[in-house]
């Protein structure tokens, strides 16, 4: 039987929904996930399963690309993949920061790729979604949606799941890179979608995030922020996290769409949110905060020197953020001291990628760092 498409809002739903510790909202093959994406796993929790940096020694190498750089690197088996203005993604190894090769399209980069089973998935504001070849780079379909794809993808047994600026969320199969369905939202979709327990989550400018079937597309809920959604939802202890432009953290349940908790920040979220344990962890305005998932109180909050738009990433108890005020910090994830921060030569609006002991990120400078 088709569930019915509740339409809520933070004003006609309770504050506090029982059950929701009871639904674990995941499960599913997504477990077994053993790919590479923004925001580390499908359900882009921001948590690398990794060994972090705890002390600083310097720079592993820096590669410069041609024009200026927000796109937030991914690493996969050895190697960077990285996109770019200049609408390249490139391919860097992971020990050496040389070239390995370039794909280029035929606008700006901005997708964080996905790599599963040796093919790079990635969008293009030349309104394709690509699919290449890792060990080569040689392309091997590319899906045409109606505008551009800033969404980055996510790849869950065989099928891509991205956002477009059409409206549309899609799912594409990811070998053939045919369409399995599409679904429609009030306008554009940059934010990138996560899935859990069989469904795929993401926000939309039109101010709701939407619950879609991950096999028939359909809705099976939506819940409506105050304004649009560019902040990629992640899924932890059967929630569903996200940041509006309204400025709230909201929670609410994965099963349901139900609100379980709302976080006010006052000023517009668009950076993701990243979980470590039991701490939400957000960036907004100057301030990284530390927000309990049970109950969405403040635990603590770190103020930088700029604008936080990148997106916390998590390895060994310790969070790595960026800034527009050109440092990326790593910042202990329980107590919110500063442990280190790195200065660049741009502002940091990116989000880091981990992988042992190396944490790989981006400047607005066109530079793509690792540092150790």
């Amino acid at each position: 039987m088709k569930p019915a498409n509740l339409r809520l809002t933070r004003r006609s739903v309770p504050i506090v929904w029982a059950v929701w510790l009871l639904l674990s909202g995941c499960g599913g093959t997504e477990d077994r996930f053993s790919g590479a994406m923004f925001r580390a796993d499908p359900r882009h929790t921001g948590a690398y399963e990794t060994k972090g940096l705890d002390e600083l020694s310097g720079v592993k190498w820096q590669f410069r690309t041609v024009d200026m750089n927000r796109a937030s690197p991914t690493f996969a088996d050895g190697v960077v993949y990285v996109g770019s203005y200049e609408g390249i993604l490139y391919a860097i190894d992971a020990k050496t920061g040389r070239e390995e090769w370039r794909f280029p399209t035929g606008a700006s980069v901005l997708s964080s790729p996905a790599i599963m089973n040796g093919v790079v998935y990635f969008g293009s504001l030349d309104s394709h979604l690509y699919a290449v070849e890792a060990a080569t780079g040689l392309e091997k379909w590319k899906f045409r949606t109606e505008a551009s794809v800033f969404s980055s993808p996510t790849v869950v047994d065989g099928t891509v799941f991205f956002g477009s600026g059409d409206t549309h969320l899609y799912a594409v199969d990811a070998r053939k890179g045919e369409e399995k369905w599409r679904f429609r939202t009030g306008t554009r979709v940059d934010s990138s979608p996560a899935v859990a327990g069989g469904a795929v989550f993401v926000g939309s400018l039109d101010g709701n995030l939407y619950a879609v079937d991950i096999e028939t597309g359909e809705e099976r809920w939506r819940f409506s922020a105050g304004l649009g959604i560019l902040s990629s939802p992640a899924i932890a202890k059967g929630m569903v996290l996200f940041g509006s432009k309204d400025g709230s953290l909201y929670a609410v349940n994965s099963q349901s769409g139900q609100l379980v908790w709302e976080f006010k920040t006052g000023t517009q979220v668009l950076s993701s949110p990243g979980i470590a344990d039991d701490t939400v962890l957000l960036g907004a305005a100057e301030h990284l905060y530390a927000i309990d998932i049970d109950t969405g109180e403040q635990k603590w909050k770190l103020r930088t020197g700029g604008g936080v738009y990148s997106s916390p990433s998590i390895a060994d108890e310790v969070v790595y953020i960026g800034s527009r005020d050109h440092p990326l910090y790593a910042v202990d994830a329980n107590t919110g001291h500063e442990k280190w921060k790195f200065e660049t030569e741009g502002a940091v609006v990116s989000t880091a990628a981990i992988a042992d002991g190396v944490v790989y990120f981006v400047s607005e400078a066109g530079l793509l760092y690792a540092v150790q």
